[in-house]
């Protein structure tokens, strides 16, 4: 529609010079014609360009002034021109285009300023004393803990930019019929969200690395709330691989106590690290598969409360499904939503979790590969994006304190960004359950 409408701005004001096809003269307007027709006085008739422009191309003097709106100025039609052509003009010359005001505030947003998550303002988080925020977006670019493909440390920033057309507006597909959140903007509503950038994570000693998520998490949680003070601000955290939601397990912890954890993932991430990575090294026993094991150990999972949702990686030893029992979980497959539906699938993590303060954890490979194909460790027949977001709105109520979402890696995404993309709604369905009241 857009290049039609431009097209017939062209013909007319080809057709108006006498420079369409059947013509002799070039479409376009050469120098030599430029200089005759701006000769005051020799032609009556605006070259071209300035027809098809307008004002946009005259000196302005008053930057100020409000009264410079109009791109177009009055085109000239022939009269022995085609009837329909000459309608079409008339068009242009009764509707001129509309330019914004100098402050920008009407202009499209999806591709300027500063990239941050839904175009949030961006917070110096870690070198302020004070952080005026309720829900803190935070980035973990880490990806050496992993066991197939690295990347997810460029994940952050991929989300962020998949994040670029988030930020204002009503979705009409939030949660279940006659949900609040299809009523809901959580970017214009009663709380105050902030993107800090990137904790500094080095890349060369996992230790340390997890030690700057860990202090960075911490310094966010020990401000209180803008709108409830006696609170913490909650985190959304992005990945980076999955190793880093140990310690945003662990920050929260600190401040919320024992955690309901739902764990949307294709593997279950419990692994024992005499399984995954222990006969490499002591150093490698903390992995992105082992994570979760360490956080029922350090007692960061709340007793017979957590869950597992989509899995379907297969099993390392014969008894990494006890050792996950013991380590507290349940688990929905990938498959039971063919069997139990999505609202069967909400009713099972809502009766785990119960009233507790919930920590979600999404590994984007939980999805397909067709949905999500960005990703470390990417394993065949997972929800679609439409499933699984469904699944998330439809946890309305929840206690939700914390989530993060990781394995996001941009350099296997396709060209069309459908992992960063997806994994920017996700995040925005945190943030859409964190703000509906």
């Amino acid at each position: 529609m857009r290049l039609s409408y431009l097209w017939t701005a062209l013909t007319c004001s080809a057709i108006a010079e006498g420079r369409y096809a059947g013509h002799e003269e070039s479409f376009w307007v050469n120098k030599e014609d430029d200089l005759r027709l701006n000769d005051v006085g020799k032609n009556s008739v605006a070259p071209f360009i300035d027809q098809l422009f307008g004002e946009l191309l005259k000196p302005r003097l008053d930057c100020n002034s409000e009264d410079f709106v109009s791109v177009s100025s009055q085109i000239d039609v022939m009269e022995d021109e085609d009837p329909d052509f000459k309608a079409q003009c008339g068009f242009f010359n009764e509707n001129p285009v509309v330019l914004p005001l100098d402050t920008y505030m009407k202009d499209l947003f999806f591709f300027s300023g500063i990239v941050t998550f839904a175009h949030l303002p961006a917070v110096k988080c870690f070198a302020e004393d004070e952080l005026n925020a309720d829900i803190v977006i935070v980035g973990a670019p880490f990806d050496t803990a992993t066991t197939y493909r690295p990347g997810a440390r460029f994940g952050p920033n991929g989300i962020r930019q998949g994040s670029r057309r988030i930020g204002s507006g009503i979705s009409p597909v939030r949660g279940f019929p006659g949900s609040k959140l299809r009523l809901l903007n959580p970017y214009n509503s009663s709380y105050k969200i902030a993107d800090c950038g990137d904790i500094p994570m080095t890349p060369f000693d996992n230790r340390v690395a997890l030690n700057q998520l860990y202090r960075g998490q911490r310094k966010i949680h020990n401000h209180p709330s803008l709108k409830e003070p006696e609170k913490p601000p909650r985190i959304i955290t992005l990945g980076g691989d999955h190793t880093i939601t140990l310690m945003a397990l662990r920050s929260a912890y600190e401040k919320f106590g024992p955690l309901a954890v739902v764990h949307f993932d294709s593997h279950i991430d419990s692994w024992s690290p005499d399984v995954l990575g222990g006969g490499v090294s002591k150093r490698a026993r903390l992995n992105h598969g082992t994570f979760l094991h360490y956080a029922h150990e350090k007692g960061y999972l709340a007793n017979n409360s957590a869950i597992h949702v989509g899995i379907r990686g297969p099993y390392i030893d014969s008894h990494d499904d006890l050792h996950d029992r013991e380590c507290g979980f349940e688990k929905i497959v990938s498959r039971d939503i063919d069997i139990i539906g999505i609202r069967g699938v909400v009713d099972q993590i809502k009766k785990r979790i119960g009233d507790l303060p919930v920590y979600i954890t999404f590994d984007i490979d939980v999805l397909d590969i067709a949905s999500a194909p960005g990703t470390g460790t990417p394993e065949p027949g997972g929800f679609t994006a439409r499933e699984a977001l469904t699944i998330l709105d439809g946890l309305e109520g929840i206690n939700l304190v914390g989530a993060d979402v990781v394995e996001v890696a941009p350099a296997y995404d396709s060209n069309g960004d459908i992992t960063v993309i997806t994994a920017a709604s996700v995040v925005d369905s945190f943030i859409g359950l964190m703000t509906v009241e």
